[in-house]
């Protein structure tokens, strides 16, 4: 507008802010950040402590040697799905105390909250919900995030009890958050593809190509995570930008500036995946790692879905979700990332803080369901191959009671017809190849042996093997060649060996046997090597020869010949040969 222009004649600013939900995002993330400070774990500095000495500096005259607050800091985002406009926008606290912008500045680890946009792009190139995938133990080379072992924080997971679960569906491991599965889905999708969609979604910040980042170890702002979550109750698609100004009027009410004609869509995914990963965030919201929302919190029913994100070590507390008009994504941390405490689980610190907030939205943006596309299809699968089920689909369960019953193994997925399995079950029903570990230690099946030992009697050893002096791989320690020891006297025999296939001509050939010790003796017996020999040609008889040498004929290569040529040709040898008979 340039800066005269606006200080003179004066315009009326419509800020696209609700000032509800504004109101209820601002007090929410007092309120319940104020609850984090008196958990018995938190040892930091307390903004109540902070504020007092804020407002002694401030009557002492004292503020430029008053520090930078250390407490406890969150910040809020909630967006229009289908225009990008800020509904809600809180950078921190107090404005008084610090001015910095968390929200649209501040870039921080997102922790598990960035697992949508990895099972989305494995879902875009061919992967569905239903698909099984294992959740186990990972080299943490490979994840290059904090140790080795899994152990409760280490890769940010969401729950206290985390352990591993082994196979399980690609929905079930997006639910329950599983880290293990998570990285194995990426790496099956590429971090490239990851790395895409992410930047398609509106994740501007730079994301580093490695696994780690699946897990959300890379720093992103809480407004390109909240723009990026549009997508999924979208259909797959996202407004260019977020923007907080509406539109700008002159004093008699001229247009200047409408935001509205700045909105551009852009489309990232599929509908279908958009929807897929939707629906694994609705069970998230229900059943898994946000079940809280309901069970604790208080979110009214309406259709929504969200997921948790806690980053390594505990320093960032996140949750993003949505309903069909309304997106919101809300931090908890410090300005300066450190271990709020120990389980300090996104679920427990921003969950609650979102709940407040969308609860507000949805009585002035009432939440419809979002639309299913079409061209899904609804198939029974087993949850245990990932495949159609069949009617043999079950698993015996032990009861409490210590009795055994039958339990049905599949569920309804949604697929889309290039993602539909087409093979059953392979698991259960049909005989199947048994793994090591279903067997008892006493039921291990056994080779069956190469050779009958009552026939051929192994050669007992009774040292050291020598394997390899060099064993690249270090897949075991070799057995170094002993230093010789002194030479010891030896017998020497000569043995003879006739050769029965000469006629009548006896070779012989000798080598020298050294007499091992016997066994028990202190001296090791002295190695040798072996000294190649030259094979001992055997001699040809030769046959007596005629005087005259035998006459060497060549054949003479003869065309085919017809039945009247060959008629002629016989009888013409009949007469130069009298003596034979021929009809």
């Amino acid at each position: 507008m340039g800066w005269d222009r606006a200080i003179n004649e004066g315009y009326r600013i419509h800020t696209t802010i609700d000032v509800n939900v504004q109101r209820m995002a601002e007090d929410s993330l007092k309120t319940h950040l104020q609850e984090v400070e008196h958990h018995p774990d938190y040892n930091h500095q307390t903004y109540a402590d902070y504020a007092a000495r804020f407002r002694k500096a401030k009557a002492n005259g004292t503020m430029s040697e008053q520090p930078a607050p250390e407490y406890l800091q969150g910040a809020v985002i909630g967006l229009d799905n289908a225009t990008g406009d800020i509904l809600a926008l809180v950078g921190g606290r107090d404005f008084e105390h610090n001015q910095y912008d968390r929200a649209l500045q501040a870039r921080r680890p997102v922790g598990t909250a960035m697992l949508p946009f990895v099972y989305a792009a494995a879902f875009e190139r061919g992967m569905y919900p239903g698909s099984v995938v294992e959740d186990s133990p990972l080299d943490n080379r490979a994840v290059m995030i904090g140790g080795t072992t899994g152990i409760l924080g280490e890769w940010g997971p969401e729950n206290a009890d985390n352990r591993y679960e082994g196979p399980m569906t690609a929905r079930q491991a997006l639910v329950k958050s599983k880290n293990g599965a998570a990285v194995r889905v990426g790496m099956d999708a590429g971090i490239d593809a990851v790395l895409q969609l992410s930047s398609s979604a509106g994740i501007r910040s730079p994301l580093r190509p490695y696994p780690a980042t699946f897990l959300g170890s890379s720093e992103v702002t809480l407004a390109e995570l909240g723009l990026g979550y549009t997508i999924f109750p979208n259909g797959g698609w996202r407004s260019s930008t977020p923007h907080i100004l509406e539109r700008i009027e002159e004093k008699d009410g001229t247009l200047v500036w409408d935001g509205k004609q700045q909105s551009i869509r852009k489309i990232v995914i599929k509908p279908e995946t958009a929807y897929e990963v939707h629906s694994c965030l609705v069970d998230a919201l229900l059943a898994g790692t946000g079940k809280a929302a309901y069970t604790q919190f208080g979110l009214k029913k309406f259709p929504a879905a969200g997921k948790t994100g806690t980053a390594y070590d505990f320093t960032d507390a996140l949750f993003a979700g949505y309903d069909s008009n309304f997106t919101c994504a809300v931090w908890v941390g410090f300005d300066k990332p450190q271990k709020i405490y120990r389980g300090a689980f996104g679920r427990e610190l921003a969950l609650p803080i979102w709940v407040d907030i969308m609860n507000a939205a949805a009585e002035s943006y009432p939440p419809r369901e979002v639309k299913e596309p079409s061209s899904l299809q609804q198939i029974e699968i087993c949850s245990r191959s990932g495949l159609l089920a069949t009617d043999k689909c079950y698993d015996a369960v032990k009861m409490p009671t210590g009795d055994t019953v039958q339990k049905r193994t599949t569920y309804m997925e949604i697929a889309t017809a290039a993602q539909v399995p087409t093979e059953p079950c392979n698991i259960h029903g049909e005989p199947r190849a048994r793994l090591a570990r279903e067997f008892g230690s006493s039921d291990l099946p056994r080779a069956e042996l190469a050779v009958n030992l009552t026939e051929v009697t192994p050669v007992a050893i009774k040292s050291p093997t020598l394997i390899a002096e060099m064993d690249p791989y270090n897949s075991v320690k070799p057995t170094l060649k002993p230093e010789p020891l002194p030479q010891q006297p030896t017998e020497t025999a000569q043995i003879q060996k006739t050769d029965s296939a000469t006629s009548g001509t006896e070779v012989k050939s000798t080598s020298n046997v050294t007499n091992a010790n016997p066994p028990g003796s202190e001296s090791a017996p002295e190695i040798r090597k072996a000294i190649p020999v030259a094979p001992i040609r055997k001699a040809i008889p030769v046959q007596p020869q005629e005087d005259q040498p035998a006459e060497i004929r060549r054949a003479i290569p003869v065309k085919p010949l017809d039945r009247e040529d060959e008629q002629r040709t016989l009888l013409r040898s009949a007469a130069e040969s009298p003596g034979d008979t021929h009809e």
